[in-house]
């Protein structure tokens, strides 16, 4: 007779592990910082690399009433993974899937005329009206209106108000420098932010909803906040920047733990090239751990030689290059078993790296850290059932 029990379930190579009560604490800190504010919970890149769908749903359990994400496939991910309230999305290219966003009653970014012609287009074909945001560029340089050209648009967008076309629920514009506070930039944006939105409602906009405040600007800038704060980074416990303080600063964690089981553990000679290009030499005999995951799991490749790994309660450094799908460790000695697991980065109250650290090491952002974290890396939840 054949044997049909089930097989044991085997250890991971590698896991993020996400902490949905970090998340919603989170979430919860920064609704304090901005009380007199609507928060909105940024999901875009698939929530930072967390998992837009399982984040989103408990950032709306804490609290937040808008999501935000980067393209309207990303907000229509939302919608059909059944999620409430109110999503926007703001980065639209000619073509783009308008008329499912409004049918899904999304609200969509507008920055310039062919976005209001192909909006008010498809609101046409639905038969129903668009929520639409303008934005302003008000000095990052990227999308948004120019002011020169704010007037044009804003008429445009109150004829199609008035034809029934659209409603506009919103101005809003980014900061191009919040994470550096004192610079310059700032008070100048948002003095150009409220003229701009003052042009538009003496003409007659009545938004729903003005909003400038990303991150840094949510956690420093008070007078940025207005009616909704856009927080991204910050609600996966990740300070936006070592100049404005640490994640522990502003009451928040680090959502992720990325971490893998020791695929090898073996003694060595002195005097041993290691990895690709042998830029790591063995200064000695010693013991080298292999990590399951390399750059084609995110781990950046620019990291080699200096990213650094908690394994049996050390902290260790990539050693030589990292590989496509590995990296080498040197562990002096130490024999923990093949399978021990390795920390790449966590929050750091076990003494791991943290995703600034490994920011640091491959000059970077801790934003990119976490975001390239690949699908071939299983995400892990934890905490999912609400607090308390």
């Amino acid at each position: 007779m054949k044997d049909t029990a089930p097989l044991p379930t085997a250890p991971l190579r590698a896991r993020a592990e996400i902490d949905l009560t970090a998340l919603r604490s989170n979430v919860r800190a920064l609704r304090a910082l901005a009380p007199g504010a609507a928060l909105m919970a940024v999901v875009k890149s698939d929530a930072y690399g967390h998992g837009a769908v399982p984040c989103a749903r408990a950032a709306l359990d804490a609290g937040a009433t808008w999501l935000g994400t980067a393209t309207p496939e990303e907000a229509l991910e939302l919608r059909a993974a059944g999620l409430p309230g109110r999503v926007m999305c703001w980065l639209w290219t000619p073509g783009g899937p308008w008329r499912q966003a409004i049918e899904a009653d999304i609200d969509v970014s507008v920055s310039a005329m062919w976005a209001l012609r192909e909006v008010t287009a498809a609101a046409r074909e639905a038969g129903l009206p668009a929520r639409v945001q303008l934005k302003a560029d008000t000095g990052l340089g990227r999308n948004g209106c120019q002011p020169a050209d704010w007037a044009d648009l804003v008429a445009a967008a109150l004829r199609a108000e008035a034809d029934g076309l659209i409603r506009i629920t919103g101005l809003w514009s980014h900061f191009a420098c919040a994470d550096e506070p004192g610079h310059p930039s700032i008070a100048a944006q948002l003095t150009r932010f409220r003229e701009m939105t003052a042009y538009a409602e003496d003409h007659g906009v009545r938004p729903e909803v003005r909003h400038m405040a990303n991150s840094p600007a949510t956690l420093t800038l008070p007078e940025a906040h207005f009616d909704l704060v856009r927080t991204g980074i910050a609600v996966y416990g990740i300070s936006p920047g070592p100049e404005i303080g640490t994640s522990a600063d502003f009451g928040l964690r680090p959502v992720m733990t990325l971490a893998a089981s020791l695929a090898l553990v073996k003694h060595v000679p002195g005097g041993h090239g290691i990895s690709y290009g042998h830029h790591y030499v063995t200064p000695g005999e010693t013991t080298l751990g292999l990590v399951p995951v390399g750059y084609a799991d995110g781990v950046p490749r620019h990291a080699s030689g200096s990213g650094p790994v908690l394994v049996g309660g050390k902290w260790r450094t990539v050693a030589g290059r990292v590989a496509m799908d590995q990296f080498v460790v040197d562990l002096g000695g130490d024999r923990p078993e093949t399978g021990a697991e390795a920390v790449l980065f966590g929050p750091g109250d076990r003494g791991e790296p943290t995703a600034e650290d490994w920011a640091q090491a491959a000059g970077t952002i801790a934003y990119e850290i976490v975001t390239r974290i690949g699908t071939r890396v299983p995400r892990v939840y934890v905490n999912e059932a609400l607090d308390g």
